[in-house]
């Protein structure tokens, strides 16, 4: 190939990728004018229009134009909708009324599957395996507790709660768990007491804020076809999401330490740094402690549920599979509490380091200037007058400062040369040290 063929394919290929990037932005913006269009004929129609026209699209066109709805007018339009397209479309919906979201799941085709619920009727007519209220409203306990004949707690009573309180059986078949679950965030980190009441096949989860954990087993449930398979499996499933939580905030505080110990491993640090590493070290410490608390509780909790016989086979070695991902997480615990002390000693130990180099240098000012203070004592008498009457006075206190710098001089050399005949005498008892 010629040198000029060669310069006319490159030419051709640019004018080919040129043509190409022009026809796709050409129909980028096509598609654009279409769907503007499709937007502003869909704000000129009311919310029932809209929930009919919904209904007699197809899932995937149905998915598009429910896109383009503005925010603001889509709870309206849920309201309108028959119950099968609502729950189809609010599955991930957030109304803008947050104190009218009390989410409700069911099984649908082996997947967890939210029902959109405005009303008190809405929850009568569902049939749901996942009741979940974060920081309901008494009217959203009270919705609940009418329809499915269930005791609920109010999220604001969760803590402190006595021991025998945590775990227990009503004589009605309800059972009561109370367990702490992880939150943790870059700001703080915090254990969240949830409350859940398993009644025959419905599990009441009751809490004060949002947790990873639950957002975990959403997302797992939505996906994963036949993932559980009643509300038992997801309240196990959500136990297991906590240790697994768990278990990233332990790899999360082993980063950590590593980035500390990069720090506290060398060979100097000064006293601002050794303060942010002393914060560091605590914040982990504190997060590991809760970590620990966390597991402990849950491994109660999993305890309870097996010595109950509320569970099946098959659920029975579901637990015991937590139970040994949490004696793992235990003996991880424990390694960083020890690896957290030994940075800490480290730390303090270079603190005190430091320390010692101040009171070393306080020490070497005082013994230099200790010999000067005697001279200038003695210059100081009467007797010094009597020894130099007849010289003049500027000629006699000007030998007295020469000889007062030639004495500090002196000492501070001595110092010197005694602090490195110590140094030489340390070196060669190491160096016998390695050779035995």
């Amino acid at each position: 190939m010629t040198d000029s063929d060669e310069v006319y394919t490159k030419e051709t290929i640019l004018n080919v990728r040129s043509v190409l990037a022009r026809h796709r932005l050409v129909e980028e913006l096509v598609r654009k004018q279409n769907l503007v269009e499709l937007q502003r004929l869909l704000e000129q129609l009311d919310a029932n229009s809209t929930a009919e026209m919904l209904e007699i699209f197809s899932h995937d066109d149905r998915q598009i134009v429910w896109e383009l709805i503005a925010e603001e007018r889509k709870e309206e339009i849920l309201t309108a909708m028959p119950y099968d397209t609502r729950v189809e479309l609010a599955a991930d919906f957030r109304p803008r009324n947050r104190n009218m979201v009390i989410r409700v799941f069911d099984l649908h085709a082996g997947l967890l599957r939210q029902i959109p619920i405005e009303s008190k009727s809405d929850l009568a007519h569902a049939k749901p395996i996942w009741i979940d209220l974060v920081m309901p409203e008494e009217e959203h306990l009270n919705w609940a507790q009418d329809v499915f004949d269930v005791e609920l707690p109010n999220p604001k009573e969760l803590t402190d709660l006595e021991t025998s309180a945590r775990f227990y059986m009503e004589d009605n078949g309800e059972v009561h768990l109370h367990s702490d679950f992880l939150l943790d965030r870059k700001d703080e980190s915090r254990n969240v007491a949830v409350a859940f009441v398993l009644k025959k096949d419905t599990l009441f989860s009751v809490r004060s804020e949002e947790l990873p954990a639950f957002r975990l087993q959403r997302l797992r449930a939505r996906a994963e076809s036949d993932y559980i398979s009643d509300a038992k499996d997801l309240l196990l499933d959500l136990y297991a999401a906590d240790v697994e939580y768990s278990a990233n905030a332990l790899e999360d505080i082993y980063t950590e330490l590593e980035s500390v110990g990069r720090q506290v491993f060398k060979s100097y640090m000064t006293d601002e740094e050794a303060a942010k590493i002393l914060a560091a070290i605590a914040e982990e410490e504190d997060l590991n402690g809760r970590i620990r608390r966390n597991v402990l509780d849950t491994r109660r909790a999993l305890s309870f549920l097996m010595r109950g016989r509320f569970l099946s086979v098959i659920q029975h070695e579901d637990v015991r599979e937590i139970l040994r991902d949490i004696e793992s997480l235990d003996g991880h615990t424990s390694f960083l509490f020890n690896k957290i002390n030994f940075q800490l000693d480290a730390t303090v130990g270079f603190i005190n380091v430091n320390q010692n180099k101040d009171i070393k240098r306080l020490t070497v000012i005082s013994l230099v200037f200790m010999p000067l203070n005697v001279i200038a004592g003695i210059g100081g008498m009467s007797e010094f007058s009597m020894m130099t009457q007849g010289i003049p006075w500027q000629i006699a206190y000007g030998c007295f400062g020469v000889s007062m710098a030639v004495v500090s001089w002196l000492t501070f050399h001595l110092v010197q040369f005694f602090e490195r005949r110590k140094i030489k005498r340390l070196s060669m008892e190491n160096r016998k040290v390695q050779q035995r």
